[in-house]
């Protein structure tokens, strides 16, 4: 029997829209209105570089150009309606979600131990009582208030003394939270203080956390392989996601269909049975130009990019000159419902500008005025939003394709 099939263009529209990037970038955006948001996306990773300025917020301000950074901060702090903790990289998640991460905390127990004392040595286990009594008599705290008697190493970012790795173990695994940042630098209380009513609430069980994972991933994909959906929280390990889709699949929550690639070619993947009829009913995409974060939720599989836009993407940071094509650290730009092209980008705020050393469209994609027009209006705001005066691009910014 044929698999019903979902063309490339509308399945991107649909992948787009669930990813909150087909209608104009407009709105409210703090307090319950960016908790929504966040709650739509599932997650927002959160990452130090900042270029022109941190992941979290330019996947924010991407979807809503209201946003300012200083919104997030309450929801996290103060109302608590946001934790912070690990699916695939650090993310800031809705609180509501909390239980379901017990699950995670039980399973990074014991492989976590096993694999830091591989990596920085078993020294920590002994540290991980004291760590966690300190926080209680002290909390909150920071890795530099623990481990005050040991050496620091200087091999780099990972390089991590035993109470360091400690801390962040109990972290791992749910014994602290992270209650704010000072300077981007973690600061940890013991969980029952930051998040006391989701901490104590009895966790749900096992079965309940990976068809809670799996339904909520394919809701926030709109299509998925198995694998995709353990991906997607990266706490279901993948043949649980291909036993929840045989199972949800017999009992008709889901179906198999085919999704036209960018080249053509189809995948199969599982889909609510009226997948097809919430393709069509996606609105027209904003005509705009959006400058997204190079880990932007609807790019950071990289392979599943390439296939539903025909977009090859990698950040470049090891590949060293003069072999490196693009930018060391470059933004992925979208119009509608394509990515067409990546820009080198960095906010120089002493100077006041935003500067652009390059830009490269895809293949096939033409800059003439109107398109520029809608990459320098997007750029003007790019550069309001991290507090520069203006733009100013390089003699030889605009590449050939």
């Amino acid at each position: 029997m044929s698999l019903p099939v979902l063309r490339n263009e509308p399945a991107r529209r649909l992948f787009l829209d669930r990813h909150a990037l087909i209608e104009p970038p407009v709105g409210p955006a703090k307090g319950a209105d960016l908790l929504a948001l966040i709650r739509r996306l599932g997650f927002v990773q959160v990452d130090s570089v900042s270029t022109v300025e941190r992941a979290h917020h330019m996947i924010l301000w991407s979807r809503r150009q209201g946003y300012r950074p200083g919104n997030l901060a309450p929801l996290l702090e103060r109302d608590r309606t946001l934790f912070e903790h690990w699916t695939h990289d650090a993310s800031v998640i809705p609180t509501e979600f909390f239980g379901h991460w017990k699950l995670r905390f039980a399973r990074d127990a014991a492989h976590i131990r096993e694999s830091w004392t591989a990596w920085q040595g078993a020294a920590f286990h002994d540290r991980i009582e004291d760590v966690l009594a300190h926080v209680r008599a002290t909390g909150p705290v920071g890795t530099g208030d623990v481990g005050g008697d040991e050496a620091r190493g200087k091999g780099g970012w990972w390089n991590w003394h035993p109470s360091k790795t400690a801390l962040e173990y109990l972290w791992h695994t749910g014994e602290v939270s992270v209650c704010h940042r000072t300077n981007f630098a973690k600061q940890f209380d013991l969980t029952d203080r930051v998040h006391p009513a989701a901490h104590r609430d009895p966790p749900p069980s096992e079965a309940d956390t990976i068809a809670w994972a799996c339904n909520a991933a394919l809701d926030r994909l709109g299509f998925a392989t198995s694998g995709e959906l353990a991906a997607f929280w990266a706490t279901v390990k993948p043949e649980e996601a291909k036993a929840w889709c045989a199972e949800a699949q017999a009992l008709g929550e889901i179906v198999e269909i085919a999704v036209e690639g960018a080249d053509g070619r189809p995948r199969r993947c599982f889909a609510r049975p009226d997948v097809l009829e919430a393709a069509a009913a996606v609105a027209e995409p904003a005509n705009r130009v959006r400058i997204l974060s190079p880990f932007d939720p609807s790019l950071r599989d990289r392979a599943r990019a390439e296939r539903l836009f025909g977009f090859h993407y990698r950040i470049e940071i090891f590949v060293p000159e003069p072999k490196r094509r693009y930018g060391y650290y470059v933004f992925p730009v979208m119009e509608r419902d394509r990515v067409i092209g990546r820009i080198d980008a960095k906010a120089l705020r002493a100077e006041g500008r935003l500067a652009v050393r390059a830009f490269w469209p895809e293949a096939g994609v033409a800059m003439g005025a109107g398109r520029t027009g809608r990459l320098m209006a997007e750029l003007d705001r790019l550069a309001r939003f991290v507090g520069c005066a203006g733009v100013t691009c390089a003699p030889d910014w605009l590449r050939p394709a």
